[in-house]
């Protein structure tokens, strides 16, 4: 018992550099040091070492409270507290990504989505196909009902400009800017692991009011776990917001 309390420095040792190969590994991919395949590998391992260092953090606890070692017991609690944070950031995403449809292609208009146009130009030969099946409309409806154009009462022209502004307030880097035909492309870039998705916002004229249809998609990934939608209600809402 004595030999594994003497372990425990080197546990939390251990546990620092598992907790610190979390971030590590997201931005390797964002910095170009490896794919995200590989980064996805590394907090795989870092996941599982993560939780072997629990348990034996757990196991070091209870030890500590049988002998009464109050250092071994506080040691122990400490490696707990280094791996929680990550494991309970994975353990987040994954629920999160079991709680949405995998697909990567989110649009306000489920029947003619918006098209690329200057960013194709831009797009890897490797990036997701873009072509907006009736099986993903069909999971899109289900999941993110809420996923509506939205109609403005201000002319085309000035939503069009409003449209370029909101993206620079999202963080968005504005590609094009197509104001005779109403279209504006942008990407976004993740802050971790660096991912590229690409937006089309298309403006139409019906009824007197300008429609804004809003279509999002992520270059990599089977699933986006819910960030395309998210994408799109955050910028319709900064529209709405900016005016009717």
């Amino acid at each position: 018992m004595e030999k594994f309390f003497k372990l425990l420095p080197v546990l939390l040792v251990l546990a620092v550099a598992v907790a610190w190969l979390f971030p590590l590994a997201a931005l390797g991919t964002r910095f170009g040091w490896w794919q995200f395949q590989t980064a996805f590998a590394l907090l795989g391992g870092a996941a599982l070492s993560a939780a072997i260092l629990l348990a034996l953090s757990g196991v070091g606890i209870l030890l500590a409270i049988a002998r009464n070692n109050d250092k071994a017991k506080h040691r122990a609690a400490l490696i707990a507290a280094v791996v929680l944070l990550p494991l309970g950031v994975v353990f987040y995403f994954g629920v999160k990504a079991g709680q949405v449809p995998q697909i990567h292609d989110i649009s306000t208009d489920q029947q003619n989505p918006p098209a690329f146009n200057a960013l194709l130009a831009q797009r890897p030969a490797s990036a997701n196909p873009l072509n907006y099946t009736p099986e993903i409309a069909a999971l899109q409806a289900k999941a993110y009902p809420q996923i509506q154009p939205l109609f403005m009462a201000a002319p085309l022209g000035d939503v069009v400009s409003r449209v370029a502004q909101v993206a620079e307030t999202l963080g968005w880097q504005v590609v094009s800017v197509d104001a005779a035909n109403g279209i504006v492309e942008a990407t976004d870039t993740s802050f971790w692991f660096g991912f590229v998705d690409d937006v089309a916002v298309r403006l139409t004229l019906v009824d007197g009011k300008t429609r804004v249809d809003v279509r999002s998609v992520s270059r990599v990934g089977r699933s986006d776990i819910g960030k395309n939608a998210q994408r799109i209600e955050a910028f319709l809402q900064h529209m709405a917001a900016s005016g009717t």
